[in-house]
């Protein structure tokens, strides 16, 4: 008989439901207002001022040199964006491993969230050229940030079971979108009244201080899903002996060479890191490609982001809704498609032209909650009971906000031929060869596999 999965879902109530879909709420800020609209061009231009380029310049061929290495100003934020991706891979799943071990889940998410929104607000201080201390303190926050995911995503499996997966996990990125949504609504409105024609120092202090606005608004609603959140202890914490930080290290060791047992979790596993990499590749520089490639004004920006969270509530709920009659697998496969033909499109439009920017912002929002809220929930059907924090240490090396294979090959691309437009349209290969590898996966097999019960339909 098939051993189902962790947890007690019956004693979750709708409080404790609520308080984690808020922790959703609070976080999505820092990936709507900071990662997805203003740090990009902020960090940006930031460098460019430091490479000698006049803050307001359409075109910087400037160059920078953090740590001696030197490197193109409009290439200095992706490839920051990679490397606190390549950082996570050694930090996440260490995390993961201890909130499995730990007696406590909460403290760890109290810890990483309050550590990631102080170095956000800690942004204001990034005056001048100091694209230095911008970058540490996105690295900072960016990785912290993904901790605490990792600790949050660690809670689904034991809120819910798995024919409800889909639908809690769904109305989670739903709420986030719609709780990032309104910051970015506000900073929308303080920026159309308070920007000034002709003064790009204005335009880069309202940036600023919308980044900073981001961490107080993450740290404030952290508090309540800290309150109603039960402290739901992993299956190993009852067993921990000795230090948990060690312990969860060793675990972690452990954990790696033993993954070869669930081969076919793995390859979800791979199939979702490529293909998730894509997306988030695209969420992170579209408003580095928007204000660079089309010369859009930063309000045009906002308002297509806008229209991106506020769909992207709907579409998560709508693709959820899909997914109990398709199944996950195949609804995850449909929302692939479309962001391949959202791609291939992005490279033809206009430059100036608002319009067909926040048309393609459209399409992305109808399948961006959705494809991701179901790649999480389907995953959790996929883990071994106990080590959900461990498996979601690896799976979060590309979720909210963090990639690297995607903005590396961007930064790379650009640096070779100074297009932004190419720099697009070859994430083409990631949607493809992720679909393509999640289509082979045996998603029901895989479930029995990992001890788990299969919903009625994947």
């Amino acid at each position: 008989m098939a051993v189902t999965g962790t947890p007690t879902p019956a004693t979750a109530g709708k409080r404790e439901r609520r308080g984690w879909y808020l922790y959703d709420w609070a976080n999505s800020a820092f990936q709507s207002t900071v990662i997805t609209v203003f740090l990009g061009p902020f960090l940006t231009s930031v460098a460019e001022q430091a490479a000698g380029c006049p803050l307001g310049t359409d075109d910087c061929d400037g160059v920078v040199h953090p740590l001696g290495i030197t490197v193109a100003a409009g290439s200095y934020y992706p490839y920051l964006v990679s490397l606190s991706v390549f950082l996570t891979v050694f930090v996440l799943p260490v995390i993961g491993a201890i909130t499995d071990r730990a007696p406590r889940k909460k403290p760890l998410l109290a810890g990483a969230a309050f550590l990631g929104a102080a170095a956000t607000i800690a942004m204001g201080l990034v005056t001048g050229q100091r694209y230095l201390l911008g970058g540490i303190l996105f690295l900072i926050a960016n990785i912290a940030f993904g901790a605490a995911i990792v600790v949050y995503n660690s809670f689904l499996p034991q809120l819910a079971e798995p024919d409800q997966r889909d639908r809690v996990s769904s109305r989670g990125w739903a709420i986030g979108y719609l709780g990032g949504g309104l910051l970015l609504a506000l900073n929308l409105v303080a920026v159309t009244l308070l920007s000034e024609d002709d003064n790009p120092q204005r335009t880069l202090d309202l940036a600023r201080w919308s980044i900073v606005s981001a961490g107080v608004w993450w740290a404030a609603f952290t508090l309540l899903p800290l309150l109603w959140l039960r402290d739901r202890p992993g299956a190993q914490s009852t067993t921990t002996r000795g230090n948990v930080l060690t312990d969860g290290f060793r675990q972690l060791g452990h954990t790696v060479r033993h993954m070869r047992a669930y081969p076919l979790t793995l390859a979800f596993l791979g199939a979702y890191l490529i293909y998730n990499d894509g997306i988030q590749t695209v969420i992170t520089l579209a408003s580095q490609f928007g204000t660079e490639e089309l010369k859009l004004e930063q309000s045009t920006l906002i308002i297509t982001i806008l229209i991106v969270q506020f769909l992207a509530f709907g579409g998560a709920l709508l693709l959820g809704a899909v997914a109990t009659r398709l199944g996950a697998r195949n609804t995850i496969l449909i929302s692939l498609a479309l962001w391949l033909a959202v791609v291939a499109a992005a490279y033809w439009l206009p430059e100036g032209e608002p319009i067909p920017f926040m048309i393609l912002g459209a399409g992305i929002g109808l399948v961006l909650g959705g494809s991701q809220a179901l790649s999480r929930s389907l995953f959790s059907q996929l883990i071994p009971e106990g080590r959900e924090g461990e498996y979601y240490g690896f799976y979060e090396i590309s979720d909210k906000g963090t990639s690297w294979l995607g903005p590396l090959l961007f930064g790379l691309i650009f640096q070779l031929t100074t297009s932004y437009r190419l720099g697009i349209v070859s994430l083409v290969v990631f949607f493809l060869l992720g679909g393509l590898l999640l289509a082979l996966v045996p998603i029901r097999r895989a479930i029995v596999a990992a001890g788990n019960t299969p919903p009625t339909i994947v």
